[in-house]
């Protein structure tokens, strides 16, 4: 289960059993929405609280929190704590943490953090983005290969960063691009952005949520739901070799 934490949480849900393809053309019912009547939600403090569940069981709870230090400076947190079943008896925990600056078309990334706690272990990495010498870099409980520099480009993304970015970026019908440098790593992310709204029933609730989901993922999926109005991914999906892995429910979200 931690392990699959480590991979960009699309608020990931950073855990139902919907059968959704990466690909998928828009589900039926959907209702086409144009652009101008999409209103992205402003980058905000808040808590939000999930329900996590994995392969269909729960699991535990996950907390996203968006802090804003001061000037431009934010931080963004996520912790997942194991509750039940495997995860629970072992004690498990994940907390993962990005300070960055807001610059209005794009979040610059400053740091990051990993910690990964258990019953009988414990590992930490951090990370420091470089903009003046152009570079990240990571250390602690880490392969060698991955705590040499990487070269930074503009627009690059933590895991956490990529949550809310894709708020501030979906437009119903777009796709987005992104590239991902956390832990050590360097990849590509590309997304794609339902035509329309649909329902989206959590818990109690249902919401009138956009779609936005990975395509070049291959058998790993990740699909996160944004609704007008709400401040983080109502839903996040991430799903392995066509079944459900990591699912978080949102339950509660307050300003922070």
């Amino acid at each position: 289960m931690t392990t699959a934490f480590l991979k960009p949480l699309l608020l990931a849900s950073l855990l139902t059993a919907l059968p959704v393809v990466a690909q998928e053309a828009p589900q039926a019912g959907a209702m086409a929405l144009p652009q101008a009547e999409w209103d992205p939600p402003a980058l905000e403090p808040f808590v939000a609280t999930y329900q996590a569940f994995y392969k269909g069981k729960e699991a535990g709870d996950a907390t996203m929190r968006v802090v804003h230090n001061e000037g431009s400076r934010w931080r963004v947190d996520m912790a997942v704590r194991g509750r039940r079943g495997f995860a629970g008896v072992l004690g498990l925990n994940l907390e993962q943490s990005t300070v960055f600056d807001n610059e209005g078309a794009v979040y610059v990334p400053l740091s990051q953090s990993t910690v990964k706690k258990a019953l009988f272990l414990g590992k930490k990495v951090t990370g420091t983005y470089n903009w003046q010498d152009g570079t990240a870099q990571w250390q602690g409980d880490l392969k060698k290969e991955r705590q040499r520099p990487i070269p930074l480009q503009h627009g690059d993304q933590s895991a956490l960063l990529l949550n809310l970015s894709l708020m501030r970026d979906a437009r119903p019908g777009q796709p987005l691009r992104y590239r991902y440098v956390d832990v050590g790593r360097v990849r590509q992310y590309e997304y794609q952005a339902a035509a329309g709204t649909e329902t989206v029933q959590v818990g109690d609730l249902s919401y009138d949520a956009l779609r936005v989901y990975r395509t070049n993922g291959g058998n790993d999926e990740t699909i996160l739901w944004i609704a007008n109005g709400v401040p983080t991914p109502v839903r996040i999906l991430q799903r392995e070799d066509g079944e459900d892995a990591i699912d978080l429910r949102l339950t509660e979200y307050q300003g922070a």
